[in-house]
């Protein structure tokens, strides 16, 4: 007898084509920032492309391809370790980088920003950088490189993104001395990843934060039916006591990401405007639909 294969539900579609999207948004954004002005004013990036940015410098051999090459080996190690979840979303922000490369590129053909001011093209290029990165991570995808092996230590270590990225990426932005002969370039190139890591960890950890509200109203079925289908968070009924009026009521208990926040006040003002809410923030959640427990 063959088991029925459950259908994914609407939401669950939504949700992975939302970060499809993400993904792609966040390459954009990497290759904006490494072709437009860190590749330009010979400035070096960490990671795949930093390599790839370092046999460009010395042999003119397009940094697209060298990208594809490395990410290619490293795919494999991924598959291994991480699953065919985060693969498949990695292949796609490799391929999308690869294509938005060639792209970027063309377009900005003969066409330099800020040649005489290298530290301002450090500072924008990391920032276009480092948010790409954040927001494909965001959505449970990367760039490839030294970001699947930082995927891979976060997995299984509570050791911050950025923090492994900057201790991967230090060594390749030290060897693209023996090709630019130049120690300016160099630290220039390190002020990069630290900026770069800096907006990784600020745009995942945004992404992250979670929120605790505690709900009373006479409608608390229907609201917890509304949040249960959509953001489909989990809802607890907790039975209390009014101190002043005696009177027993339920509470409810819901965990929700600080995005969801405006979803679920705009979902009990429509059910009950006169409902008592308390929000606050939480350190940390970890359990089913939040993080993993990771402990050292």
């Amino acid at each position: 007898m063959k088991t029925a294969i459950p259908k994914p539900s609407k939401q669950s579609i939504i949700r992975e084509a939302r970060d499809y999207v993400m993904i792609a948004i966040g390459m954009i954004l990497y290759g904006i920032g490494w072709t437009v002005f860190l590749l330009p004013n010979d400035i070096t990036t960490g990671g795949v492309p930093g390599i790839a940015s370092i046999v460009y410098w010395a042999t003119g051999f397009p940094v697209q391809y060298t990208y594809f090459s490395i990410n290619f080996f490293l795919l494999l190690l991924a598959l291994k370790l991480l699953g065919m979840k985060f693969c498949i979303k990695t292949i796609f922000g490799v391929f999308t980088l690869t294509f938005f490369l060639s792209i970027i590129q063309k377009l900005t053909a003969g066409f330099g920003l800020l040649h005489d001011q290298p530290f301002m093209a450090c500072v924008i290029g990391a920032s276009f950088c480092g948010g790409g990165i954040g927001v494909a991570f965001s959505a449970n995808g990367s760039t490839g490189g030294t970001d699947i092996i930082a995927a891979i230590i976060n997995k299984y270590r509570d050791i911050t993104l950025g923090r492994v990225v900057l201790i991967c990426d230090m060594i390749i932005i030290s060897s693209s001395y023996f090709v630019l002969k130049d120690w300016e370039k160099v630290v220039y190139g390190f002020v990069t990843l630290y900026i770069c890591s800096f907006v990784l960890d600020q745009v995942v950890n945004s992404a992250r934060q979670s929120v605790q509200f505690f709900i009373i109203s006479n409608k608390y079925k229907e609201i917890g039916r509304h949040i249960n289908e959509y953001p489909h968070r989990g809802v607890t009924i907790i039975n209390a006591t009014g101190f002043y009026t005696g009177r027993e009521v339920k509470m409810l208990f819901v965990l929700a990401k600080k995005r969801e926040s405006p979803i679920i006040f705009r979902l009990i003002k429509d059910i009950d405007p006169n409902a008592f809410v308390s929000q606050s923030a939480v350190i940390g959640v970890y359990g089913e639909g939040f993080d993993h427990i990771k402990v050292k």
